[in-house]
C-alpha cells in the first residue's frame, strides 16, 4: 500500500472561505486517511496539500470538487506534486498570503 502513494496540491476559487471549507476538508481526510494540509489565502482560495493512496486520493478529489452544501467551487485545478512522507497527519494550517 505505501508505493502506491500519490501527492496532489490543489487550489479551489469560488464561494470557499467563510463557508466550513476547511472544515469539510479537515473531516473528509480524516476519514480517508490523507495527510497534508488545508488552508485560505488572502485572495480567496482555498489550498490543499494531500498525500494518500491513489483510490483514497481519488475520492478526496471527488468530494472537494463539490464541497459543502454552503460552498459554491467555480474554480478547481489540480497538480501531481512528488511524494514527501512528511505528513503525519491531517490540519487547517495558517491563512497564506
Amino acid at each position: 500500500m505505501g508505493d502506491d502513494l500519490t501527492r496532489r496540491f490543489i487550489r479551489i476559487g469560488g464561494r470557499v472561505q467563510g463557508v466550513g471549507f476547511r472544515y469539510y476538508v479537515l473531516h473528509h481526510a480524516n476519514d480517508l486517511g490523507i495527510k497534508g494540509f488545508v488552508r485560505n489565502t488572502r485572495d480567496g482560495w482555498v489550498e490543499v496539500d494531500a498525500e494518500a493512496p491513489t483510490e483514497a486520493m481519488v475520492r478526496f478529489i471527488s468530494l472537494l470538487r463539490k464541497g459543502p452544501g454552503t460552498a459554491r467551487v467555480e474554480h478547481f485545478h489540480v497538480s501531481a506534486q512528488p511524494v514527501t512522507r512528511r505528513y503525519d497527519s491531517f490540519i487547517i494550517a495558517p491563512t497564506v498570503h
